[in-house]
């Protein structure tokens, strides 16, 4: 029986995540998702009472709600992505290995599952941080589903825009949300998927695989190159985008 009372979260001691656990049972709503979300993974900051949560987030990974089924995979991804912190729960990763590969199963059964883009974006996310794999984040996650990452120019620092979908596949130093804005752009360069490597090729032949065509070119451009506009600086869209977390 955990003592959520002795175990802390993001805002001090655990003891009301009991009652947030039981009334996501209940009536699950996207606000106590986030209010989970706040409390147990602060802006990718993880906490003892995360990894007490796992066992609760393994048993809604198989519930039969497949919205719920995707939060509980998501966030747990989240949670283990930062079992390397210094968040003084001790080795997690053997203690919570049954709860991780449950999750992990759920996870695959999501992707395989015709998830929304979306969602499919974030369960890739919760595949590598449930599998311990380093080099993903929620930042690159949320970058392609917004269609936007904000980095700093690795040449001139200057603050840039990379754009990756409807408005097209560019970098600019300019806002061009305005439908009239005429800014200056760069276009970004998608790798070849033949050339690509590492955690590249995995993403890309994981969204192939699962019939993700849309997401599987997005990350060609994710992980190919971009130049800035101030400086002509050429630089690896994915290196800049990790350096700037």
């Amino acid at each position: 029986m955990t003592d959520w009372s002795r175990l802390t979260h993001a805002y001090g001691p655990a003891d009301d995540i009991p009652d947030l656990l039981d009334r996501l049972v209940v009536a699950p709503t996207a606000d106590l998702w986030s209010d989970l979300w706040s409390a147990l993974c602060h802006q990718g900051t993880v906490y003892p009472a995360s990894f007490a949560a796992l066992p609760w987030l393994a048993a809604r990974a198989g519930c039969g709600d497949r919205e719920q089924e995707v939060d509980a995979v998501v966030l747990a991804g989240a949670i283990m992505a930062g079992a390397g912190q210094d968040h003084g729960a001790g080795e997690v990763r053997s203690r919570f290995a049954v709860e991780t590969a449950t999750l992990l199963a759920a996870a695959n059964r999501q992707l395989r599952g015709g998830a929304e883009a979306a969602d499919y974006v974030h369960l890739l996310q919760a595949l590598l941080g449930l599998e311990g794999v380093p080099g993903w984040s929620e930042e690159p996650a949320r970058g392609i589903v917004n269609e936007e990452f904000q980095i700093g120019c690795p040449g001139c620092e200057a603050d840039l825009y990379l754009a990756l979908g409807e408005s097209g596949f560019f970098s600019t130093a300019e806002d061009y949300a305005p439908a009239d804005a005429e800014v200056e752009t760069r276009p970004l360069r998608a790798a070849a998927p033949a050339e690509l490597d590492g955690l590249g090729r995995r993403l890309h032949d994981l969204a192939l695989a699962d019939g993700r065509g849309e997401v599987a070119g997005v990350l060609t451009y994710v992980f190919g190159r971009a130049v800035c506009p101030v400086c002509e600086a050429d630089f690896a869209v994915a290196d800049a985008i990790a350096a700037d977390r």
